[in-house]
């Protein structure tokens, strides 16, 4: 109960609008920004500010969309990125996230250090002071987010405070003169309008501490947008008028030479270092509230199996993860200075907004049903271009760093997609998916077929739970490259009394497919009769032009049952679908482990030997297939007639652009032919005639006496629409 009663507790100015204001006017603001006038010139400043508010603005459009589409937990960005784009992309960019809001305790500790130094008698290692400095700020928050945020309220005011003193003390020095001086640049050997933009967007990144927060938030939907863009509008302001007094209060030189600039300007100089100690402990503060957070929060989601220890907490604070920040800020602290550290932010900062605004795009694009945010200011058009816009700045301030903050990213997203993460929420993945199917399912309706599109799409009736092991492995060896497979199953009954068992026998069929790592998907239906069953799979399955185009069944080996094939032989003749039938004597190794021997094709002419040669070949450029050679024959009763048939089958094979070899075999018995002349063969394809149903009856043995014992045969019955020189 102690633990609710402090969660939930914080209202959109002490939650999001104070820890945004000051986050943003920070460090750079009372050390920085009076060396970002004097090299950028006035102008080019403003142009900074407003083009950094310009890309936080549009992202926290972005936010306050996603932030009222969704019931924000702890986490801040990074929940909501892997909300929308999935656990991947929001783990890894959580990551990156954590270590910039980390790396970010440490340049506020070092504006602090700075300005304690100025100040204080003696010379006291300025790593020391740092140190002590990160100390304290983690001691403030392991007590509490409560106790920290009553402070803020303080720093605040001692904030607002310290600007009075700077506006009036540069309202008596202001000079028109000093303006038209510093309207223009006035870069330095090493400096450019991008290197100072990446000197200061790091001032303008404490947007996120309010969604640092969202799992503290009375009312996240509510609180995020208001207090965020609230904090954009004051503190851009705010900036923009200090640019317009330092730059006709100082001259460049003084500028860009003195840090403390800001403090010598103002009417009482002992308000101004009061406000930068103020703004540089509460930015710090911010930071080592909203970096621990992200780590809980990716912990507990188990993104990082090895992060887990850091989703525990007590009284509902991420203790853990605070000592986590703290060290990661004190290597910030002892590695590097002020001027090193934020360009590093920069482009974490950037690839984060990037991605955010990314999540609101597709989410916008996909017009999927749940995105129904409550924040009506955001759609495609701007989400799309806050994340161009984060890209092409990520590029211009520095393409080296923007291209290892992006490979970083991109590194994680593939580890994390290898580890096949499983988790309980939905992402855009699927909405993206299903809209960029269904657009092509539409074009591909509108489309003429051609023969040279042809795909095998093949029903298998493969039974219950694979019952036909062969059917499921043949069916494998056509499809997996190029085309797809159904795994069908007849129950016999009624609905009524086998509904349940339809719910069962799919889900069996999709633990199988999950299990041996097949290209397929489940069918099931409840028919009257084997013969509706399979008619109504044939008709049934499939989205327009995606529908089985060739029927793979088992050849049966009794009279009763082959009477009942052969009328379904002759219905599916009816539907339009080619039929392939596997006659086999031996169960298969699996998918994975192919029989020794050649492929051959027994050519009767063009009915069925053009889909038979072609699903030769398809078989042939499967993994365990590969280095096994097709044969293309054919039984003549003539020795005058070799040379002719044997120069039609090359001819055949090499308009096809399919390598193989072609023999013709002389005989007045064929059955003894094919038997004698593949006895060695891995595979063989031969043609087959519908039955009249006259027939039936002897259908059988037809079968029987044409193959032998051949140990793998499939009978193939063409219905059309392929071309072998297509």
């Amino acid at each position: 109960m102690k633990e609710d009663s402090r969660t939930n507790a914080f209202s959109t100015f002490g939650g999001v609008f104070t820890p945004c204001v000051l986050t943003i006017l920070g460090v750079i603001m009372f050390l920085r920004f009076g060396y970002v006038v004097g090299q950028a010139g006035l102008f080019a400043t403003l142009i900074i500010v407003l083009g950094s508010k310009l890309i936080t603005t549009l992202t926290t459009l972005s936010l306050s969309a996603i932030a009222t589409n969704t019931r924000v937990e702890g986490g801040g960005a990074y929940f909501l990125i892997s909300r929308s784009l999935g656990p991947e992309f929001g783990g890894a960019i959580g990551l990156v996230f954590f270590a910039a809001q980390a790396l970010s305790v440490a340049m506020y500790v070092i504006g602090f250090t700075e300005a304690l130094t100025a100040i204080l008698p003696g010379e006291i290692p300025p790593t020391l002071i740092a140190t002590l400095t990160n100390l304290t700020v983690a001691v403030c928050v392991w007590v509490g987010a409560g106790w920290t945020i009553k402070i803020q309220f303080v720093i605040l005011a001692c904030v607002v405070v310290s600007l009075g003193s700077f506006f009036t003390g540069t309202v008596a020095r202001f000079d028109p003169h000093l303006i038209a001086e510093n309207w223009s640049t006035g870069f330095t050997a090493d400096e450019s309008f991008w290197t100072i933009f990446a000197l200061f967007f790091p001032a303008v990144t404490g947007i996120m501490a309010g969604a640092n927060m969202s799992g503290d938030l009375r009312d996240p939907a509510r609180s995020i947008p208001r207090g965020t863009i609230a904090a954009i509008i004051v503190t851009m302001l705010v900036y923009g008028a200090m640019a317009i007094f330092l730059a006709g209060s100082a001259t460049g030189t003084d500028l860009i030479e003195n840090n403390l600039i800001v403090g010598e300007v103002s009417a009482f100089p002992v308000l101004i270092t009061l406000g930068v100690f103020a703004a540089t402990l509460s930015s710090a503060l911010g930071s080592m509230m909203g970096a621990p957070r992200i780590l809980q929060s990716l912990a507990k989601d188990r993104v990082f199996h090895s992060l887990t220890p850091f989703g525990e907490s007590r009284d509902g604070e991420p203790r853990k993860a605070i000592l986590a920040t703290a060290l990661i800020a004190q290597i910030g602290i002892v590695a590097a200075d002020l001027n090193t550290i934020a360009p590093l932010i920069t482009m974490a900062f950037l690839v984060t907004y990037g991605l955010l605004n990314l999540a609101t795009f597709y989410e916008s694009i996909t017009k999927n049903p749940s995105y129904r945010p409550q924040f009506l200011y955001c759609n495609w058009l701007t989400s799309l271009c806050g994340a161009v816009g984060c890209a092409i700045v990520m590029l211009l301030i520095d393409w080296r760093w923007a291209l290892v903050a992006s490979c970083l990213v991109g590194a994680l997203h593939y580890y994390l997609t290898r580890a096949n993460l499983d988790t309980d929420w939905g992402d855009i993945n699927s909405g993206l998916l299903f809209e960029r199917t269904r657009r092509n399912l539409l074009k591909l309706e509108d489309s003429l077929y051609h023969p040279k599109n042809w795909r095998p799409f093949v029903l298998a009736l493969s039974g219950t739970g694979f019952s036909r092991p062969h059917l499921v492995v043949f069916a494998s060896w056509l499809t997996r490259e190029t085309g797809m497979m159904l795994l069908g199953q007849v129950i016999a009954g009624e609905f009524e009394d086998r509904s349940e068992r339809l719910s069962n026998q799919e889900s069996i069929l999709h633990s199988l497919v999950k299990e041996q790592q097949l290209v397929a998907f489940p069918a099931v239906v409840i028919a009257s009769d084997y013969t509706a069953g399979v008619q109504a799979l044939v008709q049934c399955q499939g989205l327009g032009r995606v529908r089985p185009n060739v029927v793979l069944m088992g050849c049966p080996l009794s009279s009763d049952r082959m009477k009942i094939f052969c009328r379904l032989l002759r219905n599916l003749e009816g539907l339009d679908r080619s039929v392939v039938v596997l006659r086999q004597t031996e169960e298969p190794s699996g998918e994975a482990i192919a029989p020794a021997g050649t492929v051959d094709v027994w050519w009767r002419g063009r009915t069925n030997g053009e889909l038979m040669v072609l699903l030769a070949h398809l078989m042939l450029s499967h993994d365990a297939w590969r280095g096994r050679q097709l044969r293309l024959l054919r039984v003549v009763q003539s020795e005058s007639a070799i040379d002719e048939v044997k120069s039609h089958l090359d001819g055949l094979l090499r308009n096809a652009r399919i390598s193989g070899k072609t023999k013709v075999v002389v005989s007045e018995n064929a059955p003894t032919a094919i038997q004698t002349t593949s006895r060695d063969a891995a595979f063989v394809y031969l043609g087959l005639a519908t039955p009249d149903e006259e027939e039936d009856s002897q259908f059988l043995s037809r079968i029987e006496t044409l193959v032998g014992d051949l140990p793998r045969v499939a009978f193939v019955r063409s219905a059309g629409g392929v071309k072998l020189e297509s």
